[in-house]
């Protein structure tokens, strides 16, 4: 017998029991619908995450006040303690061409939590005081009104630049926010631009942020923020590099500097970390790819418990076809017959669950990606092709004990059986 003549009894088979067939597919369909629906949401996460690293400047190293890689202080197992160490002296040395020539650009960041408050409203936010480079390194603009500037700086303005979504959080709708006064922390302090739209990034959204001057933040809302010699401290230096061939040896020279002015002897740990743009980018890559790869484990399970199923029917159609295969071994049809036709239907079982799980698993990933405005699930071909292929297996693997069965059975006790 042929495999087309095997395939066409299968599907004899199959087609007398509809609801039976349906309700055995059923844990296929879920099993791969759920798969492809995780591991496209999964690499959408790790496409957006990617996205907004990168989209936040180019060549860009960040210099952060704490050894990330030292888990030897006083703080909980495997985390550093928290010591600030950067100085607006480390900005300037790091600026200079003479100590870091391939640097091109840097800016510097203090962050604090403050309220901030517009008549009514009323809320806590994230207030970041910078220099004007910020928005050339971090690759970001004012859409409206203007940012922070050179003068504002000296001056020590009272002035705020509102990130995208905070417009909507402390105004009413329809209200014009530039010129308007808000108080952060009761300060009040002048609205003077709105920021471009962001989108989410690895540590938060940048549309929730509010901008003010550098010496503002230092000297009215946080005027305690120095070391111990007196110098005002800083969160973050953002640095960008000439060429992206030079990232390496500008993070040395940054290094060095940073080693020099803060008294590190050759064997003493580093008091700050200098991150590569590229190794976040990698790091959350190989992130969302573990937590893809977990997720789209636990929706397999599915699939097994679907190809439980699909065997626990195809030994209950084994006996129920028990006199139909005392039959056709009667009039000769050979143990590898039994078996093929038996394997063939809990395959195409298994093929046309998948096929229906894959539409589930598309419409899911469809759906996921139009309740998040920024996440587009990515439905790839590997993922489509990956759970359809395990689906084969679970229906061939599942399927084998029962097809072994029929074809054992002993043509003259099948004939008997009632």
């Amino acid at each position: 017998m042929n495999l087309l003549e095997s395939t066409r009894i299968a599907m004899r088979g199959l087609a007398a029991n509809k609801l039976r067939a349906v309700l055995t597919m059923l844990g296929i369909i879920i099993g791969v619908g759920a798969v492809i629906t995780l591991l496209s949401v999964g690499q959408g996460v790790e496409k957006l995450i990617t996205e907004q690293l990168q989209g936040a400047g180019t060549n860009l190293l960040f210099a952060i006040p704490i050894n990330i890689n030292d888990s030897s202080n006083a703080g909980p197992p495997g985390v550093a303690a928290f010591d600030p160490s950067l100085t607006e002296g480390d900005l300037v040395a790091i600026s200079d061409p003479f100590n870091t020539p391939n640097v091109a650009l840097t800016a510097a960041e203090v962050n604090t939590q403050a309220i901030v408050a517009q008549q009514k409203n009323s809320t806590s936010l994230q207030v970041s005081g910078v220099t004007p480079e910020y928005q050339d390194v971090r690759n970001t603009r004012a859409i409206e009104g203007s940012f922070i500037s050179d003068q504002d700086v000296i001056s020590r303005a009272r002035v705020a630049v509102l990130g995208a979504n905070i417009t909507e959080r402390l105004f009413e709708e329809g209200e014009y926010p530039i010129g308007r006064t808000i108080k952060i922390n009761r300060i009040p302090f002048q609205v003077i631009g709105i920021m471009e739209e962001k989108g989410g990034g690895a540590f938060g959204s940048e549309d929730d942020l509010i901008y003010v001057p550098l010496t503002t933040i230092q000297e009215r809302l946080m005027p305690d923020f120095r070391n111990s010699k007196g110098e005002p401290l800083l969160s973050t230096i953002y640095i960008q590099v000439d060429a992206e061939e030079n990232m390496d040896a500008a993070r040395v020279q940054i290094e060095q500097v940073l080693r020099l002015r803060h008294d590190i002897q050759f064997r003493d740990d580093d008091d700050f970390t200098v991150i590569n743009q590229a190794d976040l980018v990698a790091i959350f890559g190989q992130i969302t790819g573990v937590i893809t790869i977990f997720l789209g484990a636990i929706a397999a399970i599915s699939l097994l418990v679907g190809g439980i199923g699909i065997m626990n029917i195809m030994l209950v159609s084994v006996t129920e076809r028990t006199r139909e295969i005392g039959i056709r071994k009667a009039v000769g049809a050979r143990r590898k017959d039994i078996l093929l036709q038996f394997l063939i239907e809990a395959m195409v079982l298994s093929l046309i669950g998948g096929i229906i799980g894959i539409a589930l698993g598309i419409a899911g990933a469809l759906a996921i990606s139009n309740l998040q405005s920024d996440l587009t699930a990515v439905v790839t071909p590997q993922s489509v092709l990956l759970a359809t292929g395990f689906s084969l297996a679970v229906g061939l693997f599942f399927g084998i004990y029962p097809a072994t069965r029929a074809a054992s059975l002993n043509p003259i006790d099948a004939l008997r059986y009632e």
